[in-house]
């Protein structure tokens, strides 16, 4: 579909969805997609799903908007739906997406830090956003290209090497930030002796700890946070993504002293916890609490991944819940993701040997059947087709 009015941002494939239901996409000619990607891991509870539609309704005819100049009730329930979920710790600052909550906990750190602790450490591979302080914070040089120079103070090192974060800790260091598992180099888990590791370097500088929890929180992994699946609690952690279903709601959430540092006028946002989003968010939560979604998350990752590792060329398959990294023998997968959607399902690559799967948490088994024997017979097809595309090379003697 052309879109002549649109700035050239995105690379979007020629299918234009029209509805939604639970797990299931439909585009404009009525066929229907069984959906992997719930926009990347956003449409946590489903497409349609009627009891956030229904608040939403409800909520959009009583109030909508007021501006942070007063409080509101979503709001408030929502920063206590939290605590509930933390086991009882953490003060929320809302904004409208994963950047601006990293943006956020990257302040926080630097004013706790009192201008004399200001580098922040952060990771190879890591995906923070991009904005120009999550940008420089993602530590990823082709995403930088055109933008420079970004702003000043952060300092990357390899993912899982420990050795490298401590020897790069000294005292101008205001905090580490990394995703429990990178979502955008491949689904690439943080191993648990790195992330305690960090913790306990945290420990003895006197910084924050920060978890982007962007794309890992909210019951994807199996828990309500990934960081509880590895017991590693942080200072400050972020969500965005899959907390209101596809409304645009981010989230910083400091535990003491970090969580104390912002006055009036440090920083704010006009939209950010508005009581439509916040009433979105709370019913989100009530799904997956009164319908055991991390259980289900937990169950169907395991059962999904099973199936996975039985389809031609997977050679691995990583990640925890609902959240997995299908890691291919060949270099396909971005041939892969426009068979697939032609064949009815949604998948995305994050490289071109890596598929990323992060389906609704509500989808069937029979879905996760369903659509991973398409995905073979996909792969199949594009194995076939790169195998005859294949030049021997002419060896002269």
């Amino acid at each position: 579909m052309e879109q002549p009015t649109l700035m050239n941002t995105y690379k979007r494939s020629d299918v234009t969805f029209v509805r939604g239901e639970g797990e299931f996409l439909f585009d404009v000619a009525g066929k229907r997609y069984i959906d992997l990607l719930s926009g990347i891991a956003v449409v946590s509870v489903g497409h349609g799903n009627p009891r956030v539609a229904g608040v939403i309704a409800e909520q959009a005819q009583n109030l909508m908007h007021v501006s942070n100049l007063f409080g509101t009730v979503p709001m408030q329930e929502l920063a206590k739906r939290i605590q509930m979920t933390t086991g009882g710790w953490g003060r929320a600052f809302f904004c409208n997406s994963g950047a601006e909550a990293n943006e956020c906990a990257i302040k926080l750190a630097r004013k706790a830090g009192g201008g004399r602790r200001f580098r922040v450490l952060a990771s190879e591979g890591g995906f923070h956003g991009r904005t120009l302080g999550a940008l420089a914070c993602t530590g990823q040089p082709e995403k930088w290209k055109g933008f420079e120079p970004l702003p000043e103070g952060f300092l990357h090192r390899p993912y899982n090497d420990l050795d490298a974060f401590s020897a790069a800790l000294d005292d101008t260091c205001a905090a580490i930030i990394v995703e429990p598992i990178q979502g955008e180099r491949g689904v690439i888990p943080g191993t648990v002796e790195f992330l305690r590791g960090l913790r306990a370097l945290c420990d003895r500088a006197r910084i924050p700890l920060i978890f982007d929890e962007v794309q890992t929180g909210v019951g994807r992994t199996g828990e309500w946070w990934a960081f509880q699946t590895v017991e590693v609690k942080p200072d400050i952690f972020t969500s965005a993504k899959g907390i209101a279903n596809g409304l645009p709601l981010g989230a910083c959430i400091a535990d003491e002293p970090y969580a104390s540092v912002f006055s009036p006028g440090d920083h704010g946002t006009t939209f950010g916890g508005g009581p439509l989003v916040c009433a979105a968010a709370l019913a989100v939560f009530d799904e997956i609490e009164q319908r055991s979604l991390k259980i289900e998350a937990k169950r169907k990752g395991e059962l999904m991944a099973a199936l996975l590792r039985e389809l031609p060329g997977v050679v691995e398959v990583r990640g925890a819940g609902l959240m997995r990294g299908v890691v291919l023998s060949s270099p396909i997968a971005l041939q892969v993701v426009p068979k697939a959607l032609s064949a009815g399902v949604v998948v995305n690559a994050t490289s071109d040997s890596v598929l990323r799967l992060v389906p609704p948490l509500i989808i069937s088994d029979e879905s996760i059947r369903e659509a991973v024997s398409i995905v073979g017979e996909v792969l199949a097809q594009a194995q076939t087709q790169t195998a005859h595309e294949t030049v021997s090379p002419v060896v002269a003697y």
